[in-house]
């Protein structure tokens, strides 16, 4: 049977959510160099790093503040949604961080899955690419901002689908408030009453799943009674500004209002947590995570007597709904077929153009011990790069060896991809595989 690669669970779209591994072997050159350079800083390698030239040259390419790309006019409706009281941050804030600003900082357990190397691009076992947008979360806080908004490219090591990609974008928004009762309690239940009013008057439905429990506590130190007022105000903001976003694509009316479920969740930096779904075109979506932040993460930033919400979503996953763009790789096409389709400000449904057909090719091998198959999607990438569609894993029913088989499909959105230009990189893949993965080709 042909299948997705389900190796672990599967990347949603939240911004908080993880990915489990286990193991990740480095993908080696002949010579490996003894630094590489990361947007113009030299940094020595080791046996952490597994940085790909592919992944570095997508640094610094700022789609999401590109004029009318799509990525950026979805920012600049969010930015615009919650206006000038909240701070824009994270546009000069460097993509290499310290493990400890993108795990330990965020109360991410030591055995924690997301820091295996099969799941995160490490520079060195010093440095890495921040795999969320929350690495920044503390530096923001200390800096002193109570309201913001970030938007980041993030790296992720991951299967090779049309959802998929190793980088994307983030936006996360955080807001505080005073941890006093008598300081900030009238304040935000006017403020809710506000909020729920303007809710009520717009064309929506809300569907409220969660509850605070041992499995979903408020945090000891916080007085539950304004540790529910400030998850009110996050409810509120937050389904008002999917309102904003799915309403009008969604053809809400008081007759089929849009339809928004929130749901319980677990991320290490936020209690109580919530996943937030907008029922769209018959489908149940999440769109974004979200939670109260822990006061570990404030404390960090020398933040003390706050308390405050934060979320976190994914650009390329909402535009996708929004545009109907079928192909996450299309984002970073310069192709004007695509680009030309999209004015500054407006969202428009993107027009097919490539109707080129796929071509498809087996690479079959036995496993070696601790074979990880984000190792292999991440070497396709770099023999092949954007050509290649999808990477299916085979399953034989009846065999017993532990092997695998591959199903690489190509396929461009810009031209045809001829059979003998398939069968070369496949062949440059099976050797690739051979010698980086230590696996033995079938």
């Amino acid at each position: 049977m042909i299948g997705r690669l389900s190796t672990r669970t599967p990347r949603r779209a939240s911004a908080y959510l993880w990915l489990h591994s286990t193991h990740c072997r480095r993908l080696s050159t002949p010579a490996e160099p003894a630094s590489i350079d990361v947007l113009g800083t030299r940094y020595p390698t080791d046996s952490y790093t597994n940085v790909t030239p592919a992944i570095l040259a997508r640094l610094g390419a700022g789609l999401a503040y590109r004029r009318a790309h799509p990525l950026s006019t979805l920012r600049a409706r969010i930015e615009a949604h919650f206006g000038p009281g909240f701070a824009r941050v994270g546009r000069a804030l460097p993509a290499v961080v310290a493990p400890a600003q993108n795990f330990d900082e965020l109360s991410f357990p030591a055995d924690h899955p997301g820091r295996a190397r099969a799941d995160s691009y490490y520079v060195n076992a010093r440095a890495m690419l921040r795999t969320h947008a929350s690495a920044h979360e503390v530096a923001v806080f200390a800096a002193g901002h109570r309201r913001w908004l970030l938007t980041a490219d993030v790296f992720r090591r991951d299967e090779v689908d049309a959802s998929h990609y190793p980088v994307f974008h983030q936006m996360e928004g955080a807001r505080l408030f005073r941890n006093d009762p008598a300081a900030s309690g009238a304040a935000l239940r006017a403020e809710n009453a506000q909020l729920s009013a303007a809710l009520a008057g717009g064309h929506v439905a809300l569907a409220d799943e969660t509850r605070v429990d041992a499995a979903n506590p408020y945090q000891p130190g916080h007085d539950p009674a304004l540790a529910e007022l400030v998850t009110q105000n996050l409810k509120y903001s937050l389904s008002l500004l999917l309102l904003e976003l799915f309403a009008g694509a969604a053809g809400a009316s008081a007759r089929e209002p849009l339809q928004i479920r929130w749901i319980p969740a677990y991320f290490p930096f936020t209690s109580p947590s919530y996943e937030v779904e907008v029922l769209f075109r018959g489908k149940w979506l999440e769109i974004l995570g979200c939670g109260v932040v822990q006061q570990a993460t404030l404390a960090h930033a020398k933040v003390h007597d706050e308390i405050g919400w934060a979320f976190g979503l994914g650009l390329e996953r909402i535009a996708m709904i929004l545009y109907s763009i079928p192909d996450i790789r299309l984002f970073w096409s310069e192709d004007p077929r695509f680009l030309s389709q999209f004015e500054e400000g407006k969202i428009t449904t993107f027009k097919p153009y490539s109707k080129y057909p796929s071509c498809w090719k087996d690479v079959t091998f036995w496993l070696p011990e601790n074979f990880h198959s984000n190792d292999f999607c991440d070497l396709v990438r770099v023999v092949a790069g954007d050509l290649v569609e999808e990477v299916d894993q085979f399953t034989h029913p009846k065999t017993k060896r532990n092997s695998a088989s591959y199903r690489v499909v190509y396929r461009s959105m810009d031209r045809q991809v001829q059979n003998k230009e398939a069968n070369i990189l496949t062949e440059e893949i099976k050797s690739r595989a051979a010698q980086d993965l230590g696996v033995e080709i079938r």
